[in-house]
């Protein structure tokens, strides 16, 4: 059984070696899948079955959106990605055609040792668990990070959500993952939004919202922290399910020459259209502001 199952993963290894014998020695995939050099010359002169075909075109496109990732996206999130592009793959088979492209998920971000001798990040607990509907406005924000390819190199976006609209409340985008970049799309929601009662704001325990910077600016702000547990990225599912959309619904249909040009295309997706006009299930399908907007005559009304 398991040489059958070595034979049908090696015209997998076969096509991932022929889509990349341009960057590196054939030979040299050849060891690191370990399948012989000759096995692989031979495989060139067949043609493909109709499993390996369709193998090689799903793992270029699991490369694509974990290349889109910024490369920290497990085979749970690139299944999801899969299955927004229509199509029809099981998780089971997206794990393995990503564990064969050496494919991984990247688990929390790199800290850098404190003063203190590498103390423990703060970390708050999840207050929010997943309880996504809230029945007022600057209640609950979320916030995370996505990665955005130019030919400039990556550019980094933080935004913050309130979960009553799924309206993005601030946002922020650099060249650089710092807590700066977190604290620009926070501090952009708080000037927009100006809550009169406490907020609270939930994140994923990146070392951006674990610094001492964030928290002091939470504390300063009027603002409560909760955390997704490590490594769990359904803790914080509406700001991924953002990203999802302003990747499939527009970055995917680019191609950024410079950050600049990238900022600008997020301003117009975000502000032009995702907030003022894109319908939402989540509110009925109305776009966050016209939500919004309708709860606010409500109230009005004392309805």
């Amino acid at each position: 059984m398991h040489r059958r199952v070595l034979r049908a993963r090696v015209p997998v290894k076969y096509a991932f070696i022929e889509a990349h014998r341009a960057e590196f020695a054939i030979r040299a995939m050849c060891r690191m899948l370990m399948v012989h050099f000759s096995g692989f010359y031979a495989w060139l002169k067949e043609p493909l079955s109709r499993r390996a075909v369709e193998d090689a075109r799903q793992t270029d496109l699991i490369r694509r959106a974990w290349t889109d990732s910024g490369r920290v996206y497990g085979y749970r999130k690139l299944h999801d990605d899969l299955r927004d592009q229509g199509e029809t793959c099981s998780q089971n088979r997206v794990a393995r055609l990503a564990s064969l492209a050496g494919i991984a998920a990247q688990i929390g971000y790199k800290r850098r040792p404190s003063r203190y001798g590498g103390k423990p990040a703060i970390v708050a607990d999840n207050t929010l668990d997943r309880q996504f509907e809230v029945d007022a406005p600057d209640t609950v924000w979320v916030t995370d990070i996505t990665y955005i390819k130019t030919h400039e190199g990556w550019s980094y976006l933080a935004v913050v959500i309130d979960l009553f609209s799924r309206r993005v409340v601030g946002w922020s985008m650099q060249s650089r993952m710092t807590t700066d970049l977190a604290l620009q799309a926070l501090l952009s929601a708080v000037w927009r939004r100006k809550p009169e009662t406490k907020v609270m704001i939930h994140s994923d325990q990146g070392a951006q919202f674990t610094s001492r910077e964030w928290q002091s600016f939470l504390g300063k702000h009027n603002l409560d922290a909760s955390m997704s547990r490590r490594g769990n990225c359904h803790d914080n599912a509406v700001a991924e399910s953002f990203f999802q959309l302003l990747k499939r619904e527009r970055i995917r249909r680019r191609t950024y020459l410079t950050r600049t040009a990238a900022r600008q295309d997020v301003f117009d997706y975000i502000e032009m259209f995702y907030n003022p006009n894109r319908k939402h299930t989540n509110n009925g399908m109305l776009s966050p502001v016209d939500f919004e907007n309708r709860q606010q005559k409500l109230n009005q009304a004392g309805v």
